[in-house]
C-alpha cells in the first residue's frame, strides 16, 4: 500500500507532505491546488508509469525537484526512496525499487481509466524500450470499444465483452451484475444488465442494454453519470478477471490488495448517488474475492461524499487530507476527523471553508447583519451601511422560513424599543 509522498519543488507548492492511511483516504480542497496532481504522483509511485503528462517542475523555481515516497508490502514497513529531476536530461531519475505487485485502478476525471497489473508484465519490450504489458491506459472511448496496440488486442472493450461474458463466462457476468447493482444509488434504482440489441443498419455491433425502472436503455445512450459508473464497474471486473487468468498462466501469487485512485468521485452523479457511491466502493471488492484488502485514495468537492462515510470512518485506518491556499502558499495537511452530521455542517467546516451554506449574496447579507448586531457599525460594507439596507437585502436573498430571521428580527425589534 502507499504510505507517504513528499514533494519538493514540483507541483503547486514548494513542499508538500502527504501521509496515506491503509484503507480510505479522501483529498479535499479548492480547484487548481493539486488534488489531481497528487493522484497522478500516487499512480506513478505505484506503477512507474505516467497516466498522462509527466510531472513538470517549473524551471524558474530554484531548488532540486524531488519525489520521495514509501510503499509498504503486507506486514512489511517499506523503505523510503527519493528520486530527483534531472534538468539536463529533462526527465526524472529511474527509481531503484520495483513497481507494486498490487492491482491498481485509477479513475481519472476525464472519464478514462488506467490499470496496472504486474502479473500481466512479460519479457516483451515495447518500442520505447520498456516492459509495458502490465500497464493499460484507457481513454473513455477505448473502455467501450477496446484497446489495441498494433496487431494485439489488449482489451475487447465493454461492448464486445458484454456478450462474451453473458453467454460464455457466466461467473464473470454474474460478478459484473452484482458489482453494477452494488454501485447503483439505491434499492429499486439498480442498473441491471439486459440483452444486447442492434441499433441501426449502419452499425453492425450489438449494443448492450441496461434495465432501468422505466425501461431498457442502450449503454451508448446512458447519462454521463451512469456511463462513468458502468465503465468503472466493467474495468474493475475485467482487471480482476484478467489478473486471475494471468496468475494461472504464470504461477504467480494473486494480489492481496486492490488500490483504487478515484478523481472527483461525485462527477456527474445525483446527490442520492453521491451519498451511496463511496461506501459501496469500499464493499464491492468483497464481490471479487473475500480475502483481499483495499486502499482507496479519492478526491472530492462534495460534502455529501464526506457525510456518506461518517458511519464507516475509522481514524486508525482512514484519513482526510485538505489541500489549501493559505498565506500565499499551497499546503496539504491532515484534517482531524469529526462527524459534522449533515452537508450544511460539512460546507461550513474547515474542509470546505464556507461561512454560510447559502448564495454569496446571502452570505454577505448575513455577515453584515452579524456585524450590525455586534455593534461594529464602522465595519459594515459600503453597499449595506445601515439596518434598513441590511433588512431589505435579507428580504431579497433569504427565504421566508430561513432560520436566521428570528435572531435578526428579535435583535432589531429590541433596538427599536
Amino acid at each position: 500500500m502507499l504510505k507517504q509522498i513528499k514533494l519538493r519543488h514540483v507541483g503547486p507548492a514548494e513542499s508538500m507532505d502527504i501521509p496515506f492511511a491503509p484503507h480510505l483516504n479522501i483529498l479535499t480542497g479548492d480547484n487548481g491546488l493539486g488534488k489531481t496532481f497528487i493522484l497522478d504522483i500516487a499512480w506513478w509511485v505505484l506503477t512507474r508509469k505516467w497516466a498522462g503528462l509527466p510531472a513538470w517542475p517549473d524551471p524558474k523555481k530554484k531548488g532540486r525537484p524531488s519525489i520521495e515516497f514509501k510503499v509498504a508490502a503486507k506486514n512489511i514497513e517499506g523503505m523510503a526512496e527519493c528520486i530527483q529531476y534531472n534538468r539536463n536530461r529533462q526527465d526524472w531519475e529511474t527509481a531503484k525499487s520495483k513497481p507494486t505487485d498490487k492491482l491498481v485502478l485509477y479513475a481519472r476525471a476525464d472519464g478514462g481509466i488506467s490499470v496496472w497489473d504486474k502479473a500481466r508484465c512479460s519479457n516483451s519490450i515495447s518500442k520505447s524500450g520498456e516492459d509495458s504489458t502490465g500497464f493499460f491506459n484507457f481513454s473513455s472511448d477505448q473502455i467501450w470499444s477496446g484497446l489495441e496496440e498494433g496487431k494485439k488486442v489488449r482489451c475487447n472493450g465493454l461492448i464486445r465483452d458484454w456478450d462474451t461474458w453473458q453467454y460464455q463466462k457466466e461467473k464473470t457476468f454474474k460478478i459484473f451484475s452484482q458489482v453494477l447493482k452494488a454501485l447503483s444509488p439505491e434499492s429499486g434504482e439498480e442498473m441491471k444488465p439486459g440483452k444486447s440489441t442492434r441499433l441501426n443498419v449502419d452499425d453492425a455491433r450489438s449494443i448492450p442494454t441496461v434495465k432501468l425502472p422505466y425501461g431498457m436503455v442502450p449503454v451508448t445512450h446512458l447519462s454521463s453519470g451512469m456511463r462513468r459508473v458502468l465503465a468503472f464497474a466493467y474495468l474493475l471486473v475485467w482487471a480482476w478477471d484478467e489478473h486471475k487468468e494471468a496468475i494461472q498462466l504464470t504461477n504467480l501469487k494473486p494480489a492481496d490488495r486492490l488500490i483504487i485512485l478515484f478523481d472527483e468521485v461525485e462527477a456527474h452523479l445525483h446527490p442520492r448517488w453521491q451519498r451511496a457511491f463511496l461506501p459501496a466502493l469500499l464493499d464491492v471488492v468483497n464481490l471479487l474475492q473475500q480475502d483481499i484488502d483495499i486502499q482507496i485514495i479519492a478526491s472530492t468537492h462534495a460534502p455529501l461524499v464526506l457525510a456518506s462515510v461518517e458511519p464507516l470512518f475509522d481514524e486508525d485506518r482512514d484519513r482526510i487530507v485538505h489541500v489549501a491556499f493559505e498565506n500565499g502558499k499551497v499546503s496539504a495537511r491532515e484534517i482531524p476527523w469529526a462527524k459534522q452530521g449533515d452537508t450544511v455542517n460539512w460546507l461550513v467546516s474547515d474542509v470546505f471553508g464556507l461561512k454560510q451554506a447559502r448564495s454569496r449574496e446571502a452570505e454577505q447579507a448575513i455577515e453584515a447583519a452579524e456585524t450590525y448586531m455586534r455593534g461594529d457599525l464602522s465595519d459594515l460594507p459600503e453597499n449595506l451601511p445601515d439596518r434598513d439596507a441590511i433588512h431589505n437585502e435579507l428580504k431579497r436573498v433569504l427565504a421566508g422560513h430561513d432560520p436566521f430571521w428570528p435572531r435578526w428580527i428579535v435583535t432589531t425589534e429590541k433596538e427599536s424599543k
